[in-house]
């Protein structure tokens, strides 16, 4: 029996050949339309994996609303339609976001061929925490939406991993060193899985000035370490705290609880101050 209509999201090589999958292959090849971000690059793709006669649709961030229609219509049809982009997997910073909504919302299947993530290959290889981790895409170019995103950037206490272009990289360091400290630790990934891969680790620092001496090439992730937990307050400031809250006529108990969370210490140890003052 032929396998019902869907979406099916295939994760293509970051650069290296060689971590295409056979799964990945099989998904091509048994699509009716592949929709990509390059017609020229999939289609050198599909040459190598021994892929011939496959139709191919452009699909960027300025055409991927109009192909949702036809993506529908074949996925009622039965057929079964791939999503890649130029590297990585679709809808990470890339299209096929909109497009799995517009599947799903339409009740139809969306399956995943799972592959290579320089997400992923980027914060395991930085020698960073991992445990928990954010991913930022690429930050605002200018404005206030980029100083919003550097401020949380900067008082996240995850890992953050984030995209930039060469010609940026420099910048965007020295923004993440003025609002993170010099000090914060950092890798930067370039070429990840080609023949020229390079991990730079070391301070933020120590990154505006590498990327100044060597201004990189090809494509870059940044990986940040988060933000050092905040000092704890001390009794001195949990009482002055107190001192306010009790002359603005809250009882001890309410007063414990407003300071705790204000200034972020165990309501005991509040509490115990503020049954303690005169």
């Amino acid at each position: 029996m032929a396998a019902p209509g869907a979406l099916v999201l295939v994760g293509t090589p970051i650069g290296n050949l060689g971590d295409l999958s056979p799964r990945a292959v099989e998904a091509l090849a048994g699509a009716s339309l592949v929709c990509c971000e390059d017609t020229r690059r999939t289609g050198r793709l599909l040459q190598h994996a021994g892929i011939g006669g496959a139709t191919l649709r452009t699909v960027n961030d300025h055409t991927e609303v109009r192909a949702i229609a036809e993506v529908l219509r074949r996925i009622r049809a039965g057929e079964r339609v791939a999503v890649v982009t130029d590297a990585g997997m679709p809808g990470i910073s890339d299209p096929g976001e909109r497009m799995v909504r517009a599947v799903v919302d339409a009740g139809g299947t969306v399956e995943v061929v799972p592959g290579p993530s320089a997400v992923v290959a980027a914060l395991v290889t930085s020698g960073l925490p991992t445990g928990r981790f954010v991913f930022e895409g690429f930050l605002p170019r200018k404005g206030s939406g980029r100083t919003g995103r550097l401020a949380a950037v900067a008082a996240e206490p995850r890992t953050t991993v984030l995209y930039e272009a060469p010609h940026r990289v420099a910048r965007t360091l020295t923004d993440l060193a003025e609002v993170c400290g010099d000090d914060r630790r950092v890798a930067v990934a370039r070429e990840l899985t080609k023949l020229h891969e390079e991990v730079w680790r070391g301070t933020l620092a120590e990154a505006v000035a590498w990327a100044e001496a060597n201004p990189p090439k090809g494509e870059l992730v940044l990986t940040l370490d988060g933000a050092p937990p905040a000092p704890e307050s001390s009794d001195d400031e949990v009482e002055a705290a107190l001192r306010r809250a009790l002359a603005d006529g809250a009882t001890a108990r309410d007063a414990a609880t407003e300071v705790a969370a204000a200034l972020e210490v165990p309501r005991k140890r509040a509490y115990r101050i503020a049954i303690g003052l005169d």
